[in-house]
């Protein structure tokens, strides 16, 4: 169904008003007369790079992998040729950008990819600005969610429960056909679910005990010389890394990371300090040579998290959950967004087919786009000895593996280029493993040893 057709009967009612919320409300204005976002944060129409109060991560280095943008046109066509109009930095994502991973270099090469490097906050009100423009789609915010409503019997939920924050503590009942809980990795449906007489999903858990410092700087020509992004990733013998993004308004994002308690100061000379101590010199020379236009801000996240709502036998009719409150990744690998644009394409898909969206299919359909990433996250968390999570002895092997791939792909085009797209989540993570990729690591591997 495109624009201008007309969409089913029903209400639809979307909990949260980030990327994963707004998207998964785009997809279902194909299917419901009326779709509802609640989000207590004020959400502007007008675009704009100040990050919302509730997104607290949102002033920090976020990717859009190329898999993420292809989402994000197939549910908004347009999108990308509108943000570039706009001035939104735009290259190749690996001729345009410095790779570096586990003290490896990337070959860089034009692989025929384009990326976005827009601001979370910028993309997020893009977004938010076109949906708003659908007369389908009424945007309520400063509204916090207080609960579900459920049948008699609980089989179903109904609607949600919502409190006005200018009104007091004044709750309000919005029916509902399907309600979609897009609330992030706070996420209170585990407890809500268990309130209903359902159980809670497993968990999972990687604790990486991360913390970002992020400060912007003014954008003079030739800085980078032309590249618009740099990723410098940890090693073994340093748990520091960092990002450099080019955004819009001229503009570098500089997010400085350290895992495992090695966390940035946020004080002026300990910030580049950090940037110093840096494995790479390309990111300090970006501090030391741009003007800072903010003070350094820190962000902590201690563990990715993933739950397991595919496992569960039992699960309320019109109820669905997606983005961060399904799995929040570790922020390293960029991987958010394009996932929840990603899980909002396989909504729409099953939206498709007509009714309401039965939650089994859907939690089936996102299960391997959350697979993916997660086994590529994960298995590269736990390469560090002090990482908390599940090991087994294929992580170890597989871990060597990638590692003597990297070493390879230092020189080796093909093998930049396969690593870049199983990255960027457009092959899956077995295309490393192919016989023909294989032979290229280790023989390429064993020639830079």
């Amino acid at each position: 169904m495109t624009d201008g057709q007309s969409p089913g009967g029903g209400v639809a009612v979307v909990l949260g008003g980030s990327i994963a919320g707004l998207l998964a409300a785009q997809a279902l204005t194909e299917a419901y007369e009326r779709v509802i976002v609640f989000d207590r944060d004020e959400l502007r129409e007008e675009a704009s790079s100040e990050p919302r109060r509730g997104v607290p991560q949102g002033r920090h280095a976020h990717g859009l992998l190329a898999a993420g943008k292809d989402a994000i046109e197939e549910l908004l066509p347009g999108a990308t040729d509108d943000l570039t109009a706009a001035g939104v930095p735009t290259g190749d994502v690996l001729g345009d950008l410095r790779f570096f991973t586990m003290g490896r270099r990337l070959k860089q090469t034009p692989i025929g990819l384009t990326g976005i490097a827009a601001s979370r906050p910028y993309l997020e009100s893009y977004v938010r600005g076109r949906l708003a423009a659908n007369p389908r789609v009424r945007l309520r915010d400063r509204t916090e969610v207080a609960g579900l409503e459920a049948s008699a019997d609980r089989a179903r939920v109904t609607g949600a429960r919502v409190r006005p924050l200018a009104h007091g503590p004044a709750e309000e009942s919005v029916a509902a056909d399907l309600v979609v809980d897009a609330t992030g990795r706070g996420s209170r449906t585990p407890h809500r679910l268990s309130e209903l007489g359902y159980e809670a999903p497993a968990e999972e858990r990687v604790g990486v005990d991360l913390a970002y410092v992020t400060r912007h700087y003014r954008r003079e020509p030739g800085m980078l010389d032309g590249d618009v992004a740099v990723i410098l990733g940890p090693t073994q013998e340093s748990l520091r890394g960092a990002f450099v993004q080019v955004v819009e308004g001229d503009r570098f994002v500089v997010t400085l990371f350290g895992l495992l308690g090695d966390h940035p100061p946020t004080d002026d000379q300990g910030y580049r300090d950090f940037a110093e101590s840096l494995s790479r010199p390309d990111v300090h020379e970006v501090v030391e040579a741009a003007e800072p236009l903010d003070e350094p801000v820190l962000h902590r996240f201690p563990h990715s998290v993933r739950r397991r709502y595919e496992r569960l036998r039992r699960f309320p009719a019109g109820l669905l959950v997606t983005g961060d409150a399904v799995c929040s990744f570790n922020p390293l690998y960029g991987q958010g967004m394009s996932v929840a644009a990603l899980q909002a394409c396989a909504l729409r898909r099953q939206l498709a087919g007509g009714g309401t969206p039965d939650s089994k299919r859907f939690f089936s359909a996102i299960r391997p786009v959350v697979d993916a990433p997660w086994q590529i996250a994960v298995g590269a968390d736990l390469s560090f000895p002090g990482v908390e999570g599940r090991r087994t002895a294929a992580n170890s092997l597989v871990n060597r593996y990638i590692g003597r791939l990297q070493v390879a792909a230092e020189h080796d085009v093909e093998l930049a280029r396969t690593f870049t797209r199983v990255s960027n989540l457009l092959d899956p993570p077995g295309r490393l493993m192919r016989p023909d990729i294989a032979f290229r690591a280790l023989v390429g591997s064993r020639s830079r040893t």
